[in-house]
């Protein structure tokens, strides 16, 4: 999709100059124009005050506390699951074996 915009831009580019148009006038319109696009972008994100930055360091903070809780959480399930079924596999081996008989006389 980048790509894609970024050979249009320069297709557009290169048919301004064709048509008689400076270069360093196009570069610069289209830089002014990126920027303001980009100011207004991030004022609609509300991402334009000084805290801004400080603010999307503690959102990706968060956001890696968040997946490695998910990951401890699914490794301690899984674990969890393994102990209760080796449990029982450990219990109805002893059944089975007639061992639990042999404990209680």
């Amino acid at each position: 999709m980048i790509e894609e915009q970024a050979g249009l831009l320069a297709g557009l580019t290169r048919q301004a100059e064709a048509q008689g148009a400076d270069m360093v006038t196009l570069r610069a319109l289209i830089e002014e124009a990126s920027e303001k696009g980009a100011e207004r972008a991030l004022g609609a994100l509300g991402l334009t005050d000084a805290t801004a930055r400080r603010d999307m360091d503690e959102l990706r903070q968060l956001l890696q506390a968040w997946r490695d809780a998910k990951k401890s959480a699914a490794q301690a399930v899984v674990a969890w699951t393994m102990r209760i079924l080796l449990a029982l596999l450990v219990a109805g081996m002893a059944i089975k074996t007639g061992l639990l008989e042999t404990v209680r006389g």
